[in-house]
């Protein structure tokens, strides 16, 4: 069934998300919910294929507006959904209380993280994602949160700015663009707004395609140090892969390189079955791995997809299978 596009990007990969996932009845797990998309994709072939019964969808969400535009999207499967405020930090936490609140085993049959931004967040000038976009130095998730671009910006000292730019932004001009955001801040005073960050990147970057490159770096590396996304990441995944079903899968979508080394990392870890020490002649591991790699390679959308929704294109997809019943679902 299609898609109705809203204020939220139309989901990436639906179709191979649907098609790894949705297996069997059970409770199925949306980490990153957004407008909903991918949620009402898994609810509705639970349906189709018969598997409506037993079975559950937990949405999780930082977003207030991303939790209203699902919550009405998914509105004719009130009785099978329950949407949470929440970050999939707490995906095991949450899962374990959720499902104690309905009173269901929790035994999860599939996971999805899709890590990208929605384009409602991005095209929202007032939530400060984007550098095209007149507005506050924001970018916070959760707009109850603490800390904002605007405070990293005009606190952080030239070191730390550069060392930023250049671990989550793999930026090769960290330096001097740190240099010159405190250079302005003596200047002129705080830097307040999205163009005035983006004036200062552009005064220090190489002309053409290189700013466009050099601002989406920086804009990413904020935005990424604002919400922790990736020092949340590792124990999410491992949390979601403990609170996995025998069979059970986790399907991660990723949209840049130091996201998918993180996932391909943990599924490698976890696939890894432990031999011992070199020379000792096992017959079997002294520790089995706990997943199997359902793709080898990443998937990536095809180019019909692509046409039709550029944000796939640099969409990759992970899934790993659990292969036996390991571990404990949320942390005590």
């Amino acid at each position: 069934m299609a898609i109705t596009r809203d204020l939220f990007h139309d989901p990436v990969l639906v179709t191979e998300i649907v098609a790894f996932l949705v297996r069997k009845p059970g409770i199925y797990v949306d980490g990153t919910l957004g407008g909903g998309g991918h949620s009402l994709a898994i609810l509705r072939a639970l349906f189709d294929r018969g598997f409506f019964e037993g079975s559950l969808l937990i949405g999780i969400d930082q977003d207030d507006a991303a939790l209203r535009t699902a919550r009405e999207k998914l509105r004719e499967f009130d009785a099978r959904a329950v949407l949470v405020k929440g970050n999939f930090l707490d995906i095991g936490g949450i899962i374990t209380r959720v499902c104690r609140e309905k009173g269901v085993e929790p035994k999860v049959a599939g996971i999805l993280l899709d890590l990208g931004v929605s384009s409602f967040q991005i095209d929202t000038a007032e939530r400060g994602f984007s550098y095209m976009r007149e507005g506050p130095l924001d970018m916070r998730m959760d707009m109850n949160a603490a800390i904002s671009a605007c405070d990293i910006v005009n606190t952080y000292e030239e070191k730390q700015l550069a060392q930023l730019f250049y671990r989550y932004g793999e930026e090769p001009r960290s330096r001097s663009i740190a240099r010159a955001i405190v250079a302005y801040r003596q200047s002129n005073g705080a830097v307040n707004s999205t163009q005035e960050l983006a004036d200062i990147i552009r005064g220090n970057a190489h002309g053409g395609e290189r700013v466009i490159k050099t601002l989406s770096r920086v804009f990413q590396a904020l935005r990424i140090e604002v919400n922790a996304e990736l020092d949340v990441l590792s124990r999410a995944l491992d949390d979601g892969i403990d609170c996995l079903d025998e069979y059970g899968r986790m399907a991660v979508i990723s949209y840049h390189s130091l996201e998918d080394r993180i996932v391909k990392r943990v599924f490698a870890e976890k696939s890894r079955s432990d031999w011992g020490p070199k020379g000792v002649g096992l017959r079997e591991p002294l520790a089995w791995g706990s997943v199997t790699p359902i793709t080898r390679k990443p998937m990536i959308a095809s180019p019909e997809e692509i046409a039709s929704n550029s944000r796939a294109r640099s969409a990759k997809l992970r899934v790993i299978e659990k292969i036996y019943q390991g571990g404990s679902c949320g942390r005590p």
